[in-house]
């Protein structure tokens, strides 16, 4: 089982954390998103979309981390990540769905402004516009950083959106110990990247007053498949500062 990942992706966690969690053996290969290794030919060839991760098992490409995740809980079910019964799946999935779209796709903003923006501050509109036409699914994302990165507006919009998360997930966590119900389960293992990423990014106050999510975190800290996920370089972010 071969992993091509890369340490600080959000995406690349999700699926270590499920891998650490079932303690199945995998090789990483990783991926310099900088350099460009997500857009190479022989790459692209595994993973059309051109994002990281992709998993490769007996020979076949699975990607999309969510995909990647089911399928590992599919042909390892120690250690299960899924509940058992239809309906309680049903209501992990629906948390999955909205996870995916919604926090996990509003932390890439202030993600990228506090780290990749940097790397294209001095990009001509010319170079910016050739690697936007590389990019098979992110290209309209990309081409909305500007060279200053997001404008405050986007900003705005996905923080309120990681703080709508956040009040949700206390809501939930008052009723059940995990996110979905009382059992760990991919909806916990998709949060916790953007959580983790929310702190790195210095935001941990967004949560302060939410009982609840400041006790679901420090358990989920305590877990034994956090430490080898979260392991550096996978928490560069929580290094630099927006000048830095």
């Amino acid at each position: 089982m071969l992993l091509y990942h890369h340490p600080s992706s959000t995406c690349s966690q999700k699926v270590r954390l499920v891998l650490h969690h079932k303690k199945i053996p995998f090789e990483e290969h990783l991926i310099d998103l900088l350099a460009g290794d997500h857009l190479t030919p022989d790459y692209l060839a595994l993973n059309p979309n051109g994002v990281v991760p992709t998993l490769v098992d007996q020979g076949s490409a699975v990607f999309d981390s969510s995909a990647i995740t089911e399928y590992l809980d599919d042909i390892h079910p120690e250690h299960p990540v899924r509940p058992s019964a239809p309906l309680a799946r049903a209501h992990m999935r629906g948390w999955c769905r909205y996870i995916d779209e919604v926090p996990t796709a509003a932390a890439r903003v202030p993600s990228f402004n506090q780290f990749f923006a940097r790397n294209w501050a001095k990009a001509t509109q010319a170079e910016r516009q050739r690697h936007a036409d590389r990019l098979p699914v992110r290209k309209q994302f990309f081409l909305k950083m500007g060279p200053q990165g997001f404008s405050a507006q986007e900003m705005e919009a996905s923080l309120e959106q990681l703080a709508k998360c956040l009040m949700r997930m206390e809501k939930a966590l008052e009723q059940t110990r995990w996110v979905a119900g009382d059992s760990y389960s991919l909806a916990d293992v998709a949060l916790t990247p953007t959580i983790v990423r929310l702190e790195d990014l210095g935001r941990k106050e967004m949560w302060a007053s939410l009982p609840a999510v400041t006790d679901w975190y420090e358990r989920i800290v305590r877990l034994d498949n956090f430490s080898p996920t979260f392991a550096e370089p996978a928490r560069i972010l929580h290094r630099l500062t927006p000048e830095g």
